[in-house]
């Protein structure tokens, strides 16, 4: 099988897996695994975006090399990944050992990591991460490996993207349900216990504070209490 054969098959491999029932972490471990079989790559792995600290992050990687796996974050702008976040473009390096903005030549020479290529993961033209390959030996990345890590990398965002909007949209409805057994409990006590709004919000604060429990579980537990009492 020809190079480019085994890179298409992995980019087939890939769009089954997002389209699959796999957590995000297992898709993203499937990502780097698959990419670096298929390229031949000695470390492949996916640096995420943290917006807060405006740094780069290991997400996933095939690599036991426990050195690589704990390097520390890129801040943005740093190094190869860094600078690829800010420019959205591809980077080539030939020899990591030799540049002069790679910050881990140490790491690099201990574990015979030469090439890399690092490719953004670009979602809607803004950066959320990267993905590197290395090579163990010097090693002259062509326009189609450019292609096919970059559509890769595609992908990879797509997912990112949606696995993160499937989050807040499930966020969002769980604090609208929280909401409103909220506001039905105040009724409630209001109801019952002749409270003023105020007063039933403050107690179900408390009792939520004093019992570390969520508001919602508080407000759960009026209501079923309420319609238990209706049924005695």
């Amino acid at each position: 099988m020809s190079p480019i054969t085994k890179q298409l098959e992995a980019l087939s491999k890939i769009s089954k897996a997002i389209t699959s029932d796999l957590y995000l972490e297992d898709i993203l471990k499937l990502i780097v695994s698959v990419t670096a079989q298929s390229m031949g790559s000695k470390i492949c792995s996916l640096m995420l975006l943290d917006e807060k600290d405006q740094s780069l992050v290991i997400r996933a990687t095939q690599s036991v090399s426990e050195a690589y796996n704990k390097k520390s974050p890129l801040r943005v702008g740093e190094g190869i990944a860094g600078k690829v976040i800010l420019t959205k473009k591809p980077v080539v390096i030939y020899d990591v050992k030799k540049e002069k903005e790679y910050k881990y030549k140490d790491m690099a020479k201990n574990e015979g990591l030469v090439s890399l290529l690092c490719v953004p993961l670009v979602v809607k033209n803004k950066a959320i991460g990267v993905i590197n390959l290395y090579t163990h030996k010097p090693h002259k990345f062509t326009s189609s490996e450019i292609s096919i890590l970059t559509a890769i990398a595609n992908q990879a965002a797509m997912v990112i993207e949606n696995t993160e909007l499937m989050v807040k949209t499930r966020i969002i409805q769980e604090e609208l349900e929280t909401r409103k057994l909220v506001e039905k409990a105040k009724g409630l006590l209001m109801k019952e216990q002749n409270l003023s709004e105020d007063e039933a919000y403050r107690m179900i604060q408390k009792h939520s504070m004093d019992n570390r429990k969520s508001m919602r579980q508080v407000a759960e537990a009026i209501i079923l209490t309420s319609e238990i009492k209706r049924k005695e």
